[in-house]
């Protein structure tokens, strides 16, 4: 039992209909007088701390950015709640954080350009390819795979008034052999959003905003537990220092250059190939 009289007192408070919430709710209780107890804020820095979370949600988030995720993944805590949530079997691809870009993507076919907007006659053609499996090598037809990116210049569509909204997004359904492509541009590596607390956060401790290159993907199918996953270009200045702390080296990939033309992919120039494929785990293996 706490030895505070003040924690003790909140915590009779907590008495909810709930037993997660009470939990929940109980441990973040006891956690922040810690946190109190232990550094001592002023009045002013506290009250600078609520002013900080109120700009957040009042002038920072909205239908295409959600600060709160922006702080979570800077923070590594959408990491954390990721790896206590998603570890699976072996064999299973790593799961990764969402981002605060994701957003409805335009259906597709395989083999679709998912570049639409001006970063398709500046930047590097790339194909990404690959299957949806179980983690026993089963194929998974049918698999919806849902995909987005940033642009050449690091860009996502919501960010940049050039682009359309559905730009280099995507989402398929994988084929009879769980088999997905789709061609689009290199991705560049980029700074996260700076101009909000999340910036301001990340200059105040001394933290660079950037990100490797990579691409989103979001694979879902019947009977298996949806996945959100990266993968990420090899060679990036940036792996070992990614702000959200979410790379893992299984989903490293090295793209091959391809001089084209090529029929396969139906490119006549030349081009990146990126292979990823995805394993899902079984609902029933949670």
């Amino acid at each position: 039992m706490p030895s505070d009289p003040l924690l003790q007192q909140v915590l009779n408070g907590v008495d909810g209909t709930d037993d997660r919430v009470n939990e929940i709710v109980s441990s973040l209780i006891s956690h922040l007088h810690s946190f109190v107890a232990e550094v001592r804020p002023t009045e002013r820095e506290w009250l600078a701390g609520l002013d900080f979370l109120a700009e957040t949600g009042q002038r920072w988030c909205g239908p295409h950015r959600n600060e709160f995720i922006l702080l979570s993944d800077m923070l590594g805590l959408t990491t954390a709640v990721d790896d206590v949530n998603h570890a699976g079997p072996e064999g299973m691809t790593p799961s990764s954080v969402q981002g605060p870009f994701h957003s409805p993507a335009p259906a597709r076919e395989l083999g679709d350009w998912i570049a639409t907007g001006p970063e398709r006659e500046r930047g590097t053609p790339a194909v990404v390819h690959g299957r949806v499996l179980g983690t026993d090598g089963t194929p998974v037809p049918g698999a919806l795979v849902d995909v987005w990116q940033a642009d050449d210049a690091g860009l996502y569509d919501s960010q940049d008034e050039e682009q359309e909204l559905g730009n280099l997004r995507a989402l398929l359904t994988a084929g009879p052999d769980g088999g997905y492509w789709f061609r689009t541009i290199r991705p560049s590596s980029y700074p996260v959003p700076v101009d909000g607390t999340a910036g301001r956060l990340l200059r105040a401790i001394g933290r660079h905003p950037m990100r490797p290159a990579h691409v989103h993907l979001q694979v879902s199918a019947p009977g298996y537990r949806t996945l959100t996953t990266h993968v990420f270009l090899a060679g990036d200045p940036y792996l070992d220092s990614d702000a959200a702390y979410a790379v893992k080296p299984e989903l490293v990939r090295e793209p091959v250059r391809r001089e084209g033309p090529d029929e396969r992919w139906g490119m006549d120039m030349p081009f990146e190939e990126l292979e990823f494929d995805v394993r899902l785990v079984r609902e029933e293996a949670r």
